[in-house]
C-alpha cells in the first residue's frame, strides 16, 4: 500500500517527569497546577513538548532543570549533591490521552535528596510536593480529609509506574542513595527505604544488611548528631551499582 501523508495526522511528542524525593519521612512527587486548557486547574506531573532540536534525554533534562533547578545524572552515575538521577521510564501513546491532538509521551523518572519548595514554570501557575499516597488515592481523601482530585491526562498511571520502578530498583541496586545527601547515616538511609516501600524496617537487621553488602556503603570517618541522640557514623555511596545479596522488600 503506497504511503499517503494524509493518512497520518500530525502528532506531538512530550516528556513527563516523575520527580520523587523524601520529605518529612514521606515519599513525595512534584506536581504542577495547570494554568491552561486542557485540564486547567488540575494537578499534573511536570513536563512539556519536545523541541525540534532536542532528543528525548535533552528534553527531559531541560524540563527537570526548569522545574527544580537540578542537573541530571546518567542512570549509571550516582545522584549525589547537586544533581538528580534521571532515567527513561516508559512510553505512553493512547490515542485519547490528550484531547488536543495525538500526543505520545516518553516519561522519565527523576530521584533526588530532600528538595526545596518547587517553582512553577511553563503553563503551570503553581507547584508543590505532594505525598505519593495521596496522589494515587484517585478520588479518595488526603491526610487532611479533603477529597483528592485525579491527576490530569494519564498522569496517575505514569506516577504509579514511576513509584513501582523506584520501589523495585532499590531492592537490587544502590538507587536508594539517590535520595540521600553526599554523606548520610544508616538511619537516614533506612528512612528512605521505609518511605519508598511504605513499611517499617527493623533498625538492627537493616544496619547489618547494608553494612554487610559489598560496595554498598563506604565509611567517611565522620559522625553526626543531626538526628539527635548519640553521634552516628557517616557513610557515602560505594561503587556498587547492583546489590548482592539484594534488599528484598518486606511482604505487607
Amino acid at each position: 500500500m503506497p504511503y499517503d501523508p494524509s493518512d497520518y495526522p500530525p502528532f506531538a511528542v512530550t516528556v513527563d517527569l516523575v520527580v520523587l524525593t523524601v520529605r518529612r519521612h514521606a515519599l513525595c512527587a512534584l506536581t504542577v497546577r495547570r494554568g491552561e486548557q486542557p485540564f486547567q486547574g488540575r494537578w499534573a506531573l511536570p513536563g512539556g513538548f519536545v523541541r525540534p532540536d532536542e532528543d528525548l534525554s535533552q528534553a527531559a533534562a531541560r524540563e527537570l532543570a526548569e522545574e527544580t533547578g537540578l542537573t541530571a545524572h546518567e542512570p549509571s552515575e550516582p545522584a549525589q549533591g547537586h544533581g538528580a538521577h534521571l532515567e527513561q521510564l516508559a512510553t505512553y501513546g493512547d490515542p485519547k490521552r490528550d484531547p488536543r491532538m495525538r500526543v505520545v509521551s516518553v516519561a522519565h523518572l527523576a530521584l533526588a535528596p530532600d528538595l526545596p519548595a518547587p517553582r512553577p514554570g511553563g503553563d503551570a501557575n503553581s507547584a508543590r510536593w505532594a505525598p505519593v499516597e495521596e496522589l494515587l488515592a484517585q478520588g479518595g481523601c488526603g491526610r487532611d480529609g479533603e477529597p483528592v482530585a485525579p491527576l490530569a491526562f494519564d498522569h496517575a498511571q505514569i506516577l504509579a509506574d514511576g513509584v513501582e520502578r523506584a520501589r523495585s530498583k532499590i531492592e537490587y541496586s544502590s538507587l536508594a542513595t539517590a535520595f540521600c545527601p553526599p554523606e548520610f547515616t544508616v538511619g537516614e538511609l533506612r528512612r528512605v527505604y521505609e518511605a519508598v516501600w511504605g513499611v517499617a524496617l527493623d533498625p538492627r537487621n537493616f544496619h547489618r544488611k547494608v553494612t554487610g553488602t559489598p560496595g554498598f556503603l563506604v565509611p567517611t570517618g565522620g559522625t553526626t548528631t543531626r538526628q539527635g541522640g548519640r553521634p552516628a557514623q557517616l557513610f557515602r555511596a560505594g561503587g556498587a551499582t547492583l546489590l548482592n545479596p539484594p534488599m528484598l522488600r518486606p511482604e505487607v
